[in-house]
């Protein structure tokens, strides 16, 4: 009997040695969600780029997985926004296109929506989201009332990287509701508050957005002057687009300084032992400008061939998800919302479009095809597979392309798969009846 008992202790003790040793996987993580604003597919140097350098970009990628097929649901900023917010194509909640300063002031995304954030505190998480907003400018829209614990940024499409001004000459930096004064050039801040939020709550469940000015318009750098100055103030000439002669070189600036601020992020969590309970995902919220890469893809920023929307994109999560895998499947802005609700172990609503890719993700599970669409303003485009249609104003005469062969969609084959065209072009405009509102919520 003292034998039975001497050996039952050594083999409770082993085990108990064992599960000292052993680190518990992580059913939770946190979640670190990082946008750029107007980064174009061929911008980093991990998809080509060799005249701007990301390493800490490139990092993420290179120690988690890269997508070479992941898409913005819009063309440009605020429809993207709306999408990643809800989960939903963005014409259901009424941001089909920009919200700007100018003449949309009182409008935004209705409260009644259910976003990520709201889910995560539901979850036990700690929210917190930085940088720009571009879902309302009015306080009744601010993130603080969409589920975000901390906001600390800009509610308009773009400010002066120092003054922090609006297009239309208003103050627009914002600490929760409150307008507040910082000083600093934008990338760095949010980068620091980044950091800090970190910090301060890396011993609990946190949910991290961060939303990147860069490197959209005006083209400034750190050392670059002030250009904008509040509206009815003396000498108030500036453009909104901003007045810079060497934008080339402050465009690789403007790259390489958020890079910069990736890098202290990866850094804190490396300095808090964090790399394998935090899930980041990185992207862009649409194509570049003329003034950036898309690489070998046809279009710009607004338009619906693939520079307009198929953007970078990379996940890691250190010990979970497998490194250096490139993932092709077709994905958008909106999946992002049910694989990161997945990852905290919420239930998913069925009223979202966006489907999770978790398993596919950390599991290799393949994705079901699905018909995708897009929409900016007139102009219409439906993914199918392989196979991608455009319907471009004023006679929405069809373009057809097959992007396995032809990504950089240069040879238009509509006249020889005809039929091919009317069932696409039947879907898309029964999509569009779906799914669009009216107008903006005020």
């Amino acid at each position: 009997m003292k034998t039975f008992g001497l050996i039952l202790n050594l083999f409770l003790f082993s085990l108990l040695c064992w599960s000292c040793n052993s680190k518990p996987k992580v059913d939770k993580p946190n979640i670190i969600i990082i946008m750029a604003d107007d980064l174009g597919y061929g911008d980093l140097s991990l998809y080509g780029n060799r005249e701007i350098h990301t390493p800490n970009i490139d990092q993420l990628g290179k120690e988690g997985a890269l997508f070479t097929d992941f898409h913005s649901n819009g063309a440009v900023c605020s429809p993207t926004r709306a999408a990643l917010l809800t989960g939903k194509y963005q014409q259901r909640v009424g941001v089909d296109g920009v919200i700007t300063a100018k003449f949309n002031r009182d409008q935004g995304l209705a409260l009644s929506e259910k976003t990520f954030a709201e889910t995560a505190k539901e979850m036990g998480y700690t929210t917190a989201m930085f940088g720009k907003w571009h879902l309302g400018y009015h306080t009744k829209f601010n993130p603080i009332r969409q589920g975000f614990d901390e906001y600390i940024g800009f509610v308009s499409g773009n400010v002066d990287y120092h003054s922090h001004i609006d297009q239309e000459g208003y103050e627009d930096w914002w600490s929760g509701d409150k307008l507040k004064k910082e000083v600093g050039y934008t990338t760095d801040l949010i980068s620091s508050h980044a950091v800090d939020f970190i910090e301060r709550h890396h011993s609990k469940n946190f949910l991290l957005y961060i939303a990147h000015e860069a490197p959209h318009y005006p083209f400034q750098g750190r050392a670059s002057k002030a250009e904008r100055k509040l509206r009815g103030t003396e000498n108030n000439t500036f453009t909104p687009i901003g007045s810079a002669e060497n934008k080339t070189e402050l465009y690789k600036e403007m790259i390489e300084v958020m890079d910069e601020g990736v890098g202290s992020i990866l850094q804190t969590l490396k300095k808090l032992n964090l790399e394998e309970n935090t899930f980041v995902f990185f992207m862009s919220d649409n194509g570049a400008s003329s003034h950036g890469s898309n690489g070998k893809l046809r279009g710009n920023k607004g338009s619906l061939w693939e520079g307009g929307h198929r953007v970078s994109a990379m996940a890691r999560w250190n010990k979970t998800i497998k490194a250096g895998q490139t993932l092709d499947a077709t994905l958008l802005t909106m999946d992002l919302w049910p694989t990161v609700a997945e990852l905290m172990g919420a239930s998913l609503p069925n009223d979202i479009d966006g489907v999770s890719f978790k398993k596919y993700l950390l599991e290799g599970e393949k994705t079901k095809n699905r018909k995708l669409f897009w929409q900016f303003g007139e102009r219409l485009a439906m993914r199918d597979g392989p196979w991608k249609l455009v319907l471009e104003r004023p006679d929405y005469t069809p373009e057809l392309y097959r992007l396995d062969e032809d990504l950089s969609e240069t040879f238009e084959v509509s006249k020889q798969y005809p039929q091919k065209v009317e069932e696409m072009r039947k879907k898309l405009v029964e999509w569009k009846n779906e799914v669009n509102r009216p107008q903006l919520i005020h």
